[in-house]
């Protein structure tokens, strides 16, 4: 009896092995190494990224943008300037009257360069009075000594001088000087901005003849009085 069940017990095992064998493998799904690879690269630590990335976007966040104000001008008399920071400040208004430089015209200086000496120019002064040739030394400056010809507005102006003091033997030289321009405005404060509407700036302009206004950057350009 107990041959028979070891018996049976083999068989048992010999039928598993061979039935094993005869059921087919089931393929497992393996993601490609590149998807793998990819998915690992679009993935970055903050203390992997370059500290120039880093410092670029955090300065591009905190920047902020340039602050533009409101400014009511030009005048050429602070005077006027101040009257209308008067009627706008009984508006409750915050304002302030600042002033704006910015470049205009060019003079046109025509001159003789400094002689060896001050001496040495003097004599050429002295020589270009008794020629009836208008001129006076230069006291200070790069060009000190030399002798100034005029100032001229226009540029033919300074050219016919040139032409003439050539034809008596001498050499002068030409220098633009470009005059700056001096304008008074009020600045409306940025907070206040919104009090100003085409309404009131239709009446201003009635008040103060030739009122402008205008969009520009609340610092760097004008300078406060």
């Amino acid at each position: 009896m107990r041959w028979i069940f070891m018996l049976l017990v083999v068989l048992n095992a010999f039928y598993y092995v061979w039935h094993q064998q005869q059921v087919p493998m089931q393929a497992k799904e393996v993601a490609p190494l590149s998807l793998y690879q990819d998915s690992r690269r679009d993935i970055q630590l903050l203390s992997e990224s370059k500290p120039q990335e880093r410092r670029a976007s955090a300065v591009k966040e905190e920047q902020p943008e340039q602050a533009v104000c409101l400014f009511l001008g030009r005048f050429d008399e602070e005077a006027q300037a101040q009257q209308v920071e008067q009627r706008l400040l009984s508006l409750d208004i915050r304002s302030q009257s600042q002033v704006v430089e910015s470049a205009g015209a060019v003079d046109y200086w025509v001159y003789l360069p400094p002689l060896a000496s001050r001496q040495a120019s003097l004599r050429q002064l002295r020589e270009l009075q008794a020629r009836k040739i208008d001129s006076y030394i230069i006291s200070q400056g790069d060009l000190a000594n030399g002798i100034s010809l005029g100032i001229f507005p226009r540029h033919d102006s300074a050219d016919s001088v040139i032409s003439r003091l050539r034809r008596a033997g001498y050499e002068p030289l030409l220098r633009e000087l470009p005059r700056a321009n001096r304008s008074h405005w009020v600045r409306i404060a940025p907070e206040s901005r919104r009090l100003v509407n085409d309404s009131l700036l239709e009446r201003l302009s009635l008040d103060f003849n030739g009122l402008q206004h205008q969009l520009m950057p609340c610092e760097g350009v004008a300078s406060v009085r």
